[in-house]
């Protein structure tokens, strides 16, 4: 169990990255959620979580409630934790990038670099043994950054599969997964995401 002076050092440094976000003006991102009156995305769940889920961008209903995976994607994620025995305040859960893109299009490359340092320090700073990806933006983005990257390739061939890196605080296993939206589109990848999620399962029970 992790003392309260441990406990206070890790919500400090993440209310940190989270006023660095809220103050990032040389992003354009930033200024639309301004503009706007929505909300950074952050991040949520156990500052001392085992398993760190990371998608792309936050989506509409996401910068309105600044939480991630609240929307209809959010449901599906919460479904899938269900089926493997995985509860949601046990997890963190955040995105690359922060601030929502417009119409909710896919991040760009200087948007990922832009806001990826908070990542690295969030990935740091909670020290998960287990990261998993969702979507191919921070698939390739996490497996890069963690040295994989002659591992990479599409996502169809790499969901489901266990990659081991090493981090700057030990070992750390890269899942990556379908991000939760294509099964909105496509029912027949509820099946695919299930048991990809199994995975996740056998890895965190190790």
């Amino acid at each position: 169990m992790p003392t309260e002076q441990e406990k206070q050092k890790r919500f400090d440094a993440l209310k940190k990255i989270r006023d660095e976000v809220l103050e990032l003006k040389e992003s354009p991102l930033c200024l639309e959620r301004i503009k706007n009156k929505m909300h950074p995305v952050i991040g949520e769940g156990s500052h001392f979580a085992s398993i760190m889920f990371v998608g792309e961008a936050p989506g509409a209903n996401e910068a309105k409630q600044g939480r991630p995976f609240v929307g209809a994607s959010g449901k599906f994620l919460n479904e899938m934790l269900e089926s493997a025995g995985i509860k949601r305040d046990d997890v963190y859960i955040t995105n690359i990038v922060k601030d929502r893109p417009p119409a909710n299009r896919d991040p760009t490359p200087v948007e990922i670099e832009m806001y990826a340092p908070f990542l690295d320090r969030q990935i740091d700073i909670i020290k998960p043994s287990i990261i998993a990806t969702l979507g191919r933006f921070s698939m390739e983005y996490v497996m890069r950054r963690l040295g994989l990257e002659k591992e990479i390739e599409p996502i169809s061939k790499a969901h489901g599969k266990s990659y081991e890196a090493r981090a700057s605080y030990g070992t750390v296993r890269i899942i990556p997964l379908y991000h939760p939206a294509v099964a909105l589109y496509n029912g027949s990848m509820r099946s695919v995401l299930k048991k990809d999620f199994e995975i996740i399962k056998h890895y965190a029970e190790k």
